[in-house]
Protein backbone atom coordinates (compact mmCIF):
# COMPACT_ATOMS: atom_id res chain seq x y z
CA UNK A 1 0.00 0.00 0.00
CA UNK A 2 2.83 2.60 0.67
CA UNK A 3 4.70 1.72 -2.39
CA UNK A 4 1.39 2.81 -3.86
CA UNK A 5 0.59 5.97 -2.62
CA UNK A 6 4.54 6.62 -2.75
CA UNK A 7 4.47 5.72 -6.69
CA UNK A 8 1.38 8.12 -6.94
CA UNK A 9 3.18 11.03 -5.36
CA UNK A 10 5.71 10.55 -7.53
CA UNK A 11 3.36 10.90 -10.62
CA UNK A 12 1.80 13.66 -8.85
CA UNK A 13 5.43 15.51 -8.66
CA UNK A 14 6.48 14.87 -11.57
CA UNK A 15 3.10 16.37 -13.09
CA UNK A 16 3.33 19.34 -11.10
CA UNK A 17 7.11 19.58 -12.15
CA UNK A 18 5.89 19.54 -15.60
CA UNK A 19 3.29 21.73 -15.26
CA UNK A 20 5.48 24.93 -13.46
CA UNK A 21 8.21 24.07 -16.34
CA UNK A 22 5.35 25.26 -18.90
CA UNK A 23 4.54 28.16 -16.82
CA UNK A 24 8.53 29.02 -16.89
CA UNK A 25 9.12 32.16 -18.96
CA UNK A 26 10.59 31.51 -22.43
CA UNK A 27 13.72 34.09 -22.55
CA UNK A 28 14.62 33.06 -26.03
CA UNK A 29 12.07 31.45 -28.59
CA UNK A 30 10.42 31.67 -31.83
CA UNK A 31 7.67 30.01 -33.86
CA UNK A 32 7.50 31.10 -37.81
CA UNK A 33 3.64 30.26 -39.06
CA UNK A 34 2.97 30.77 -42.76
CA UNK A 35 -0.32 32.45 -44.49
CA UNK A 36 -2.21 34.35 -46.96
CA UNK A 37 -4.85 36.84 -46.92
CA UNK A 38 -6.42 39.52 -49.54
CA UNK A 39 -5.70 43.40 -48.57
CA UNK A 40 -7.63 45.91 -51.08
CA UNK A 41 -8.19 43.03 -53.47
CA UNK A 42 -4.60 41.83 -53.82
CA UNK A 43 -3.23 38.23 -52.13
CA UNK A 44 -0.61 38.53 -49.86
CA UNK A 45 1.69 36.17 -48.18
CA UNK A 46 3.45 36.78 -44.88
CA UNK A 47 5.00 34.75 -42.48
CA UNK A 48 4.05 35.65 -38.74
CA UNK A 49 7.18 35.17 -36.40
CA UNK A 50 6.04 35.15 -33.02
CA UNK A 51 8.17 34.56 -30.10
CA UNK A 52 10.61 36.58 -27.12
CA UNK A 53 13.64 38.15 -27.16
CA UNK A 54 15.83 39.01 -24.46
CA UNK A 55 17.03 42.60 -22.53
CA UNK A 56 20.19 42.47 -21.21
CA UNK A 57 21.76 44.04 -18.67
CA UNK A 58 25.21 45.90 -18.92
CA UNK A 59 26.96 42.42 -18.06
CA UNK A 60 25.20 40.51 -21.15
CA UNK A 61 22.68 39.26 -18.57
CA UNK A 62 18.92 38.66 -19.15
CA UNK A 63 16.92 41.23 -16.98
CA UNK A 64 13.42 40.77 -19.28
CA UNK A 65 12.15 38.88 -21.58
CA UNK A 66 9.51 40.84 -24.56
CA UNK A 67 7.11 39.06 -26.28
CA UNK A 68 6.68 40.04 -30.15
CA UNK A 69 4.69 39.31 -33.28
CA UNK A 70 6.60 40.03 -36.16
CA UNK A 71 4.39 40.06 -39.89
CA UNK A 72 6.55 39.99 -43.19
CA UNK A 73 5.76 39.68 -46.51
CA UNK A 74 7.37 36.80 -48.09
CA UNK A 75 6.63 37.67 -51.49
CA UNK A 76 7.89 41.08 -51.89
CA UNK A 77 11.12 41.10 -52.99
CA UNK A 78 14.50 42.27 -51.29
CA UNK A 79 13.53 44.41 -47.99
CA UNK A 80 16.19 47.06 -48.22
CA UNK A 81 12.98 49.53 -50.25
CA UNK A 82 10.39 47.74 -47.98
CA UNK A 83 9.36 49.58 -44.64
CA UNK A 84 9.34 48.36 -41.52
CA UNK A 85 7.00 49.93 -38.62
CA UNK A 86 7.73 49.20 -35.24
CA UNK A 87 4.38 49.00 -33.13
CA UNK A 88 3.74 49.81 -29.29
CA UNK A 89 0.77 50.43 -27.41
CA UNK A 90 0.43 52.45 -23.75
CA UNK A 91 -0.80 52.32 -20.64
CA UNK A 92 1.99 52.58 -19.51
CA UNK A 93 1.57 48.75 -18.62
CA UNK A 94 -0.54 48.30 -21.81
CA UNK A 95 0.18 44.92 -23.78
CA UNK A 96 0.57 45.42 -27.66
CA UNK A 97 -3.31 43.75 -28.07
CA UNK A 98 -5.49 47.11 -29.42
CA UNK A 99 -3.53 47.80 -32.91
CA UNK A 100 -2.37 43.92 -33.67
CA UNK A 101 -5.79 42.65 -33.55
CA UNK A 102 -7.84 45.86 -34.35
CA UNK A 103 -5.70 48.45 -36.64
CA UNK A 104 -3.09 47.31 -39.00
CA UNK A 105 -2.29 43.79 -38.53
CA UNK A 106 -3.71 41.36 -40.86
CA UNK A 107 -6.81 40.23 -38.73
CA UNK A 108 -9.13 41.93 -36.68
CA UNK A 109 -11.69 41.35 -34.32
CA UNK A 110 -15.23 40.43 -35.36
CA UNK A 111 -17.06 43.70 -34.04
CA UNK A 112 -20.15 45.28 -35.40
CA UNK A 113 -18.95 48.25 -37.90
CA UNK A 114 -19.22 50.56 -35.09
CA UNK A 115 -16.83 48.99 -33.01
CA UNK A 116 -19.01 46.88 -30.54
CA UNK A 117 -18.65 43.47 -29.47
CA UNK A 118 -20.42 40.64 -30.54
CA UNK A 119 -20.51 37.12 -30.03
CA UNK A 120 -19.48 34.69 -30.64
CA UNK A 121 -15.84 36.11 -30.15
CA UNK A 122 -12.98 35.94 -32.31
CA UNK A 123 -11.11 37.22 -35.65
CA UNK A 124 -11.41 37.74 -39.15
CA UNK A 125 -9.14 39.42 -41.96
CA UNK A 126 -8.57 42.83 -42.36
CA UNK A 127 -8.97 44.28 -45.78
CA UNK A 128 -7.18 47.02 -44.92
CA UNK A 129 -3.94 46.39 -43.43
CA UNK A 130 -0.77 48.30 -44.12
CA UNK A 131 0.87 44.37 -44.69
CA UNK A 132 0.62 44.71 -48.31
CA UNK A 133 3.08 47.89 -48.67
CA UNK A 134 5.01 47.29 -45.24
CA UNK A 135 6.20 44.76 -42.61
CA UNK A 136 4.59 45.03 -38.96
CA UNK A 137 6.20 43.74 -35.34
CA UNK A 138 4.34 44.19 -32.72
CA UNK A 139 6.08 44.46 -29.35
CA UNK A 140 5.39 44.18 -26.08
CA UNK A 141 7.11 45.98 -22.99
CA UNK A 142 8.10 44.57 -19.87
CA UNK A 143 4.81 42.83 -17.84
CA UNK A 144 2.63 43.18 -20.74
CA UNK A 145 1.49 40.47 -22.93
CA UNK A 146 3.70 37.45 -22.07
CA UNK A 147 6.49 39.79 -21.51
CA UNK A 148 8.70 39.43 -17.93
CA UNK A 149 11.07 40.56 -16.10
CA UNK A 150 13.44 38.53 -14.69
CA UNK A 151 13.91 38.53 -11.07
CA UNK A 152 17.62 38.28 -10.00
CA UNK A 153 18.10 34.95 -7.93
CA UNK A 154 14.46 35.16 -7.43
CA UNK A 155 14.25 39.13 -5.94
CA UNK A 156 12.16 41.89 -6.97
CA UNK A 157 13.62 43.05 -10.42
CA UNK A 158 15.38 46.40 -10.38
CA UNK A 159 12.32 48.35 -11.28
CA UNK A 160 14.45 51.38 -11.87
CA UNK A 161 15.94 49.74 -15.17
CA UNK A 162 11.89 49.53 -17.23
CA UNK A 163 9.49 51.30 -14.98
CA UNK A 164 9.75 55.25 -15.89
CA UNK A 165 9.43 57.16 -19.18
CA UNK A 166 13.26 57.27 -19.62
CA UNK A 167 14.10 53.67 -18.89
CA UNK A 168 11.20 52.59 -20.82
CA UNK A 169 12.73 54.25 -23.56
CA UNK A 170 16.65 53.54 -23.48
CA UNK A 171 15.83 49.57 -23.02
CA UNK A 172 13.01 49.49 -25.92
CA UNK A 173 15.61 50.95 -27.76
CA UNK A 174 18.68 48.71 -27.09
CA UNK A 175 15.71 46.07 -27.87
CA UNK A 176 14.65 47.49 -31.45
CA UNK A 177 18.14 47.17 -32.10
CA UNK A 178 18.86 43.51 -31.35
CA UNK A 179 15.52 42.89 -33.61
CA UNK A 180 16.41 45.06 -36.68
CA UNK A 181 19.93 43.19 -36.58
CA UNK A 182 18.73 39.75 -35.87
CA UNK A 183 15.86 40.52 -38.75
CA UNK A 184 18.59 42.08 -41.61
CA UNK A 185 16.58 45.38 -41.38
CA UNK A 186 19.10 47.82 -41.24
CA UNK A 187 18.78 49.14 -44.96
CA UNK A 188 14.69 49.59 -44.36
CA UNK A 189 13.03 52.47 -44.17
CA UNK A 190 11.60 52.58 -40.69
CA UNK A 191 9.05 54.12 -38.53
CA UNK A 192 7.63 53.62 -34.87
CA UNK A 193 3.92 53.84 -34.32
CA UNK A 194 2.63 54.32 -30.28
CA UNK A 195 -0.72 55.27 -29.32
CA UNK A 196 -1.58 56.40 -26.11
CA UNK A 197 0.72 56.59 -23.75
CA UNK A 198 2.80 55.02 -26.64
CA UNK A 199 2.91 58.54 -28.29
CA UNK A 200 5.14 59.53 -25.30
CA UNK A 201 7.50 56.11 -25.66
CA UNK A 202 8.30 56.82 -29.84
CA UNK A 203 8.24 60.67 -28.92
CA UNK A 204 11.26 59.89 -26.97
CA UNK A 205 12.45 57.03 -29.01
CA UNK A 206 13.12 59.11 -31.97
CA UNK A 207 16.09 60.65 -30.44
CA UNK A 208 17.23 57.90 -28.48
CA UNK A 209 17.14 55.73 -31.72
CA UNK A 210 19.35 57.99 -33.21
CA UNK A 211 21.89 58.65 -30.64
CA UNK A 212 22.16 55.89 -29.02
CA UNK A 213 21.93 52.69 -31.63
CA UNK A 214 22.35 55.18 -34.54
CA UNK A 215 19.26 54.57 -35.91
CA UNK A 216 17.58 56.46 -38.21
CA UNK A 217 13.74 56.78 -38.70
CA UNK A 218 11.84 57.83 -41.96
CA UNK A 219 8.09 58.34 -39.49
CA UNK A 220 6.96 58.76 -36.12
CA UNK A 221 3.17 57.92 -36.04
CA UNK A 222 1.56 59.06 -33.15
CA UNK A 223 -2.49 57.25 -32.48
CA UNK A 224 -4.47 59.44 -29.61
CA UNK A 225 -0.74 60.20 -27.95
CA UNK A 226 -0.62 60.63 -24.27
CA UNK A 227 1.15 64.19 -23.77
CA UNK A 228 2.11 64.48 -20.00
CA UNK A 229 3.24 67.99 -20.61
CA UNK A 230 -0.46 68.71 -21.20
CA UNK A 231 -1.73 67.00 -18.80
CA UNK A 232 0.44 68.70 -16.07
CA UNK A 233 0.16 72.03 -17.07
CA UNK A 234 -2.01 74.98 -15.39
CA UNK A 235 -5.46 75.25 -15.74
CA UNK A 236 -5.75 77.52 -19.15
CA UNK A 237 -4.23 74.37 -21.09
CA UNK A 238 -4.98 71.42 -19.11
CA UNK A 239 -8.62 72.27 -19.15
CA UNK A 240 -8.99 74.65 -22.40
CA UNK A 241 -8.01 72.32 -24.41
CA UNK A 242 -10.97 69.81 -23.87
CA UNK A 243 -13.52 72.17 -24.98
CA UNK A 244 -13.71 71.33 -28.78
CA UNK A 245 -14.12 67.75 -27.43
CA UNK A 246 -16.98 68.73 -25.09
CA UNK A 247 -18.59 69.92 -28.64
CA UNK A 248 -17.50 66.43 -30.70
CA UNK A 249 -19.20 64.49 -28.26
CA UNK A 250 -22.16 66.87 -27.20
CA UNK A 251 -22.78 66.67 -31.19
CA UNK A 252 -22.40 62.92 -31.40
CA UNK A 253 -25.44 62.72 -28.35
CA UNK A 254 -27.82 65.59 -30.16
CA UNK A 255 -27.21 68.06 -27.15
CA UNK A 256 -26.16 70.48 -28.52
CA UNK A 257 -28.24 74.18 -29.76
CA UNK A 258 -29.96 73.44 -32.81
CA UNK A 259 -27.89 76.50 -35.02
CA UNK A 260 -24.69 73.83 -34.15
CA UNK A 261 -26.45 70.74 -33.97
CA UNK A 262 -27.73 71.19 -37.60
CA UNK A 263 -24.40 71.12 -39.45
CA UNK A 264 -21.79 68.87 -39.66
CA UNK A 265 -19.39 68.06 -37.00
CA UNK A 266 -16.23 69.35 -38.85
CA UNK A 267 -18.51 72.95 -39.29
CA UNK A 268 -18.24 73.63 -35.82
CA UNK A 269 -14.87 72.33 -34.64
CA UNK A 270 -12.67 75.14 -35.87
CA UNK A 271 -15.22 77.49 -33.72
CA UNK A 272 -15.08 75.36 -30.80
CA UNK A 273 -11.58 75.55 -31.16
CA UNK A 274 -11.14 79.32 -32.01
CA UNK A 275 -13.40 79.66 -28.81
CA UNK A 276 -11.26 77.75 -26.78
CA UNK A 277 -7.49 79.60 -27.90
CA UNK A 278 -8.75 83.19 -28.27
CA UNK A 279 -11.47 83.43 -25.26
CA UNK A 280 -11.81 80.35 -22.60
CA UNK A 281 -8.20 79.80 -22.03
CA UNK A 282 -7.18 84.00 -21.30
CA UNK A 283 -10.39 83.54 -19.40
CA UNK A 284 -9.19 80.50 -17.35
CA UNK A 285 -5.61 82.07 -16.54
CA UNK A 286 -7.21 84.84 -14.58
CA UNK A 287 -8.68 82.55 -12.41
CA UNK A 288 -10.92 83.74 -9.61
CA UNK A 289 -10.10 87.43 -10.42
CA UNK A 290 -11.42 87.52 -13.80
CA UNK A 291 -14.48 89.78 -13.96
CA UNK A 292 -18.14 88.71 -12.94
CA UNK A 293 -19.56 89.78 -16.39
CA UNK A 294 -16.97 87.79 -18.01
CA UNK A 295 -17.44 85.05 -16.47
CA UNK A 296 -21.15 84.95 -17.42
CA UNK A 297 -20.44 85.70 -20.25
CA UNK A 298 -17.72 82.98 -21.36
CA UNK A 299 -20.02 80.53 -19.19
CA UNK A 300 -22.57 80.92 -21.68
CA UNK A 301 -20.58 80.11 -24.49
CA UNK A 302 -18.87 77.34 -22.73
CA UNK A 303 -22.81 76.32 -22.44
CA UNK A 304 -23.34 76.58 -26.43
CA UNK A 305 -20.25 74.69 -27.12
CA UNK A 306 -20.24 71.81 -24.79
CA UNK A 307 -24.53 70.87 -24.14
CA UNK A 308 -23.77 71.74 -20.50
CA UNK A 309 -25.95 74.01 -18.30
CA UNK A 310 -24.06 77.22 -17.42
CA UNK A 311 -24.96 76.72 -14.09
CA UNK A 312 -23.39 73.77 -13.72
CA UNK A 313 -20.01 75.10 -15.18
CA UNK A 314 -20.38 78.16 -13.26
CA UNK A 315 -20.47 75.82 -9.97
CA UNK A 316 -17.17 74.28 -11.35
CA UNK A 317 -15.63 77.75 -12.21
CA UNK A 318 -15.44 77.29 -15.74
CA UNK A 319 -12.44 74.39 -15.32
CA UNK A 320 -15.11 71.73 -16.12
CA UNK A 321 -13.08 68.35 -15.81
CA UNK A 322 -13.63 65.49 -18.08
CA UNK A 323 -14.41 63.30 -15.54
CA UNK A 324 -17.88 65.57 -15.22
CA UNK A 325 -18.51 66.27 -18.43
CA UNK A 326 -19.11 62.15 -18.88
CA UNK A 327 -21.13 62.08 -15.92
CA UNK A 328 -23.35 65.61 -16.24
CA UNK A 329 -24.33 65.72 -20.62
CA UNK A 330 -26.81 63.08 -20.55
CA UNK A 331 -28.20 63.21 -16.69
CA UNK A 332 -31.18 65.25 -17.01
CA UNK A 333 -32.04 63.51 -20.31
CA UNK A 334 -31.53 59.76 -20.28
CA UNK A 335 -29.75 59.77 -16.47
CA UNK A 336 -26.59 57.38 -18.40
CA UNK A 337 -23.20 58.34 -18.32
CA UNK A 338 -20.69 58.69 -21.35
CA UNK A 339 -17.27 56.57 -22.25
CA UNK A 340 -13.71 57.85 -21.24
CA UNK A 341 -11.99 56.86 -24.44
CA UNK A 342 -14.98 56.94 -26.64
CA UNK A 343 -17.50 59.26 -25.58
CA UNK A 344 -19.94 57.35 -28.69
CA UNK A 345 -20.53 54.64 -25.62
CA UNK A 346 -23.48 54.98 -22.89
CA UNK A 347 -22.93 53.37 -19.02
CA UNK A 348 -25.14 53.03 -16.05
CA UNK A 349 -24.32 54.40 -12.75
CA UNK A 350 -25.91 53.50 -9.28
CA UNK A 351 -26.69 56.87 -8.76
CA UNK A 352 -27.32 59.67 -11.59
CA UNK A 353 -26.03 62.46 -8.63
CA UNK A 354 -22.20 62.50 -8.72
CA UNK A 355 -19.38 64.19 -10.29
CA UNK A 356 -17.59 61.44 -12.09
CA UNK A 357 -18.58 57.98 -13.58
CA UNK A 358 -18.62 54.75 -11.80
CA UNK A 359 -16.05 52.54 -14.56
CA UNK A 360 -15.34 53.26 -17.97
CA UNK A 361 -18.30 52.34 -19.96
CA UNK A 362 -15.91 51.82 -23.40
CA UNK A 363 -13.20 49.84 -21.37
CA UNK A 364 -15.79 47.26 -20.23
CA UNK A 365 -16.78 46.61 -23.88
CA UNK A 366 -13.61 46.29 -25.47
CA UNK A 367 -12.00 44.13 -22.90
CA UNK A 368 -14.91 41.77 -23.80
CA UNK A 369 -13.84 41.03 -27.01
CA UNK A 370 -10.44 41.60 -27.19
CA UNK A 371 -9.04 39.69 -24.47
CA UNK A 372 -10.70 36.23 -26.01
CA UNK A 373 -9.71 36.90 -29.00
CA UNK A 374 -6.32 37.76 -28.54
CA UNK A 375 -5.69 34.73 -26.77
CA UNK A 376 -7.64 32.42 -28.89
CA UNK A 377 -5.09 34.36 -31.77
CA UNK A 378 -2.41 33.61 -30.59
CA UNK A 379 -2.41 30.04 -29.40
CA UNK A 380 -4.52 28.36 -32.25
CA UNK A 381 -3.52 31.01 -35.25
CA UNK A 382 0.22 31.36 -34.20
CA UNK A 383 1.08 28.12 -32.51
CA UNK A 384 2.57 30.41 -29.62
CA UNK A 385 1.60 28.30 -26.66
CA UNK A 386 2.49 28.99 -23.14
CA UNK A 387 0.90 28.76 -20.04
CA UNK A 388 1.73 32.19 -18.62
CA UNK A 389 -0.94 34.61 -18.63
CA UNK A 390 -1.40 37.52 -21.16
CA UNK A 391 -1.39 40.13 -19.39
CA UNK A 392 -3.70 42.94 -21.46
CA UNK A 393 -3.00 45.17 -18.17
CA UNK A 394 0.48 44.36 -16.62
CA UNK A 395 2.01 45.44 -13.00
CA UNK A 396 4.19 48.27 -14.02
CA UNK A 397 3.32 51.00 -11.55
CA UNK A 398 4.76 52.76 -9.84
CA UNK A 399 5.77 54.95 -12.72
CA UNK A 400 8.72 57.34 -13.15
CA UNK A 401 7.21 60.18 -14.82
CA UNK A 402 10.02 62.61 -13.79
CA UNK A 403 12.33 64.17 -16.23
CA UNK A 404 9.93 64.43 -18.97
CA UNK A 405 11.28 65.79 -22.12
CA UNK A 406 9.86 63.56 -24.69
CA UNK A 407 8.47 66.80 -26.72
CA UNK A 408 11.98 68.20 -27.14
CA UNK A 409 13.44 65.22 -28.05
CA UNK A 410 11.26 64.78 -31.20
CA UNK A 411 12.04 68.12 -32.35
CA UNK A 412 15.73 67.51 -31.59
CA UNK A 413 15.31 64.24 -33.97
CA UNK A 414 13.57 65.86 -36.34
CA UNK A 415 16.38 68.77 -36.37
CA UNK A 416 19.27 66.54 -36.73
CA UNK A 417 17.12 64.09 -39.69
CA UNK A 418 15.54 65.65 -42.77
CA UNK A 419 13.77 62.53 -43.29
CA UNK A 420 12.16 62.34 -40.73
CA UNK A 421 7.74 63.16 -40.68
CA UNK A 422 5.55 62.95 -37.82
CA UNK A 423 1.73 62.17 -38.33
CA UNK A 424 -0.85 62.36 -35.63
CA UNK A 425 -4.21 60.42 -35.88
CA UNK A 426 -6.81 61.49 -33.11
CA UNK A 427 -10.60 60.40 -32.62
CA UNK A 428 -12.93 63.78 -32.50
CA UNK A 429 -14.85 61.90 -29.24
CA UNK A 430 -11.72 60.74 -27.61
CA UNK A 431 -11.93 62.01 -24.04
CA UNK A 432 -8.81 60.68 -22.30
CA UNK A 433 -6.58 62.12 -25.07
CA UNK A 434 -8.43 64.48 -26.85
CA UNK A 435 -7.70 65.35 -30.33
CA UNK A 436 -7.30 69.84 -29.61
CA UNK A 437 -4.51 68.58 -27.23
CA UNK A 438 -2.87 66.33 -29.85
CA UNK A 439 -3.34 69.31 -32.72
CA UNK A 440 -1.81 71.73 -29.46
CA UNK A 441 1.27 68.77 -29.05
CA UNK A 442 2.10 69.14 -32.36
CA UNK A 443 2.21 73.31 -32.56
CA UNK A 444 4.20 72.85 -29.64
CA UNK A 445 7.21 70.23 -30.84
CA UNK A 446 9.27 72.82 -32.58
CA UNK A 447 8.63 76.52 -31.48
CA UNK A 448 10.16 77.49 -34.35
CA UNK A 449 7.84 76.71 -37.43
CA UNK A 450 10.53 76.26 -39.63
CA UNK A 451 9.85 71.99 -39.57
CA UNK A 452 6.33 72.74 -40.01
CA UNK A 453 5.59 71.31 -42.57
CA UNK A 454 7.11 67.90 -41.93
CA UNK A 455 4.01 67.28 -39.27
CA UNK A 456 0.28 65.87 -40.61
CA UNK A 457 -2.70 65.52 -38.15
CA UNK A 458 -5.58 63.06 -39.43
CA UNK A 459 -8.96 63.54 -37.24
CA UNK A 460 -11.43 60.43 -37.18
CA UNK A 461 -15.24 60.23 -36.21
CA UNK A 462 -14.91 58.02 -33.29
CA UNK A 463 -12.79 57.95 -30.26
CA UNK A 464 -9.32 56.82 -28.82
CA UNK A 465 -8.95 53.51 -30.69
CA UNK A 466 -10.35 55.35 -34.09
CA UNK A 467 -9.86 52.20 -36.33
CA UNK A 468 -12.83 49.83 -34.08
CA UNK A 469 -15.27 51.96 -36.46
CA UNK A 470 -15.06 50.22 -39.86
CA UNK A 471 -14.96 53.29 -41.99
CA UNK A 472 -12.08 55.19 -39.80
CA UNK A 473 -10.33 51.62 -39.80
CA UNK A 474 -10.15 51.66 -43.64
CA UNK A 475 -9.64 55.78 -43.91
CA UNK A 476 -7.14 55.43 -40.93
CA UNK A 477 -5.06 52.86 -42.83
CA UNK A 478 -5.04 54.71 -46.02
CA UNK A 479 -3.60 57.71 -44.31
CA UNK A 480 -0.88 55.69 -42.65
CA UNK A 481 0.04 54.05 -46.53
CA UNK A 482 -0.41 57.48 -47.74
CA UNK A 483 2.02 58.41 -44.80
CA UNK A 484 4.20 56.35 -45.58
CA UNK A 485 4.23 56.88 -49.15
CA UNK A 486 5.40 60.74 -48.80
CA UNK A 487 7.95 60.38 -46.21
CA UNK A 488 10.23 57.34 -47.94
CA UNK A 489 12.66 59.35 -49.64
CA UNK A 490 13.76 57.34 -52.55
CA UNK A 491 16.66 58.51 -54.20
CA UNK A 492 16.89 62.12 -51.86
CA UNK A 493 19.49 63.27 -50.05
CA UNK A 494 19.03 63.78 -46.60
CA UNK A 495 20.03 67.78 -46.25
CA UNK A 496 18.67 70.76 -45.87
CA UNK A 497 18.43 72.83 -48.59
Amino acid sequence: MNRLINASLLMLLCTISSLAQNRKLSVDTLVVTQHSTTINGQKVNYSATTGTQPVWDEMGKPIASLFYTYYQRTDAGDNAARPLIMSFNGGPGSASVWMHIAYTGPKILKIDNEGFPVQPYGIQDNPYSILDIADIVFINPANTGYSRTIPESGKEVDRDKFFGINADIEYLADWLNTFVTRNNRWRSPKYIIGESYGGTRVSGLALELQEQQWMYLNGVIMVSPADYLVFDSDVPISSGTNLPYFTAAAWYHKMLPQELQSKDLTEILPEAEKFALDELMPALARGGFIPEADKQRIAKRMSYYSGLSEKSILQNNLDVSTAFFWKDLLRDKTGQTIGRLDSRYLGLDKMESGDSPDYSAELTSWLHSFTPAINYYIREHLKFKTDIKYNMFGPVRPWNNENNTVREDLRQAMAENPYLKVLFQAGYYDGATTYFASKYTMWQVDPSGKMKDRFYFEGYRSGHMMYLRNEDLKKANDDLRTFIKNSFEKGKSAKYE
